[in-house]
């Protein structure tokens, strides 16, 4: 990665070592990092990440907003709905 870059994880903890990752961030290898999953959900305490140098760190929870809940129930019955019609929604090939 060029010493500009910026790792963001969205998908999983274990994509990442995170032990090179502060290595990385400590020797400016990097430029930052941008993480909403670490490898153990919840973190412990004293997670090696938790003071590294240009790294966030949010909670792994987007998907718990009221709004992002409502949606989710929302799209939930109309595929139920398709379904008891024969009918094929958000189908993947």
């Amino acid at each position: 990665m060029k010493k500009s870059a910026f790792l963001i994880n969205t998908g999983r903890g274990g994509l990442v070592n995170e032990a090179d990752l502060k290595d990385a961030l400590e020797k400016n290898i990097i430029a930052g990092a941008a993480l909403d999953v670490l490898s153990s959900e919840p973190p412990p305490p004293n997670h090696i990440l938790f003071n590294a140098k240009n790294c966030l760190i949010t909670p792994h929870q987007a998907w718990a907003s009221q709004a992002a809940r409502q949606r989710l129930m929302h799209e939930l019955a109309k595929n139920i709905k398709a379904y008891l019609e024969g009918k094929e929604r958000n189908r993947v090939a």
